[in-house]
């Protein structure tokens, strides 16, 4: 086969022989298979009985939800509050976070102060 090359305006002539692409191909080992790089953990088991606890609990108490400072006090030991009656302001990332009652009662102990670091799920008042 012959093929006509320019190069810089000048043309060149060049015979080609195409050889067979398999008896010159070099001979190469088959790659071993990749390990995983990553391999997912099981997951645990729910555990239904601890939640039902822990549902039964939090009536009782008032936990942060985030990390933050408490600036406000809104609640004192032996006092009445009403369901969703704020009880601690909050600031966390330059907001500010009412947290309420969960329902009414009476308030049994407040476990925090203004100016309080409080961190999550932290637990600030408790009710009777």
């Amino acid at each position: 086969m012959k093929l006509r090359i320019t190069i810089d305006g000048k043309t060149y002539e060049a015979d080609v022989e195409i050889l067979d692409p398999q008896a010159n191909a070099p001979e190469y080992p088959p790659y071993p298979p990749a390990q995983p790089a990553f391999v997912p953990a099981s997951l645990p088991e729910p555990q239904i009985a601890a939640q039902a606890e822990d549902a039964g609990a939090s009536e009782k108490e008032c936990r942060s939800p985030v990390m933050g400072m408490v600036t406000k006090v809104n609640a004192e030991r032996g006092q009445s509050v009403e369901a969703n009656e704020v009880v601690i302001v909050l600031e966390s990332m330059k907001m500010e976070l009412q947290i309420t009652a969960p329902h009414a009662g009476v308030v049994k102990g407040v476990l925090v102060s203004p100016g309080t670091a409080v961190k999550v799920n932290q637990l600030m008042v408790e009710f009777e």
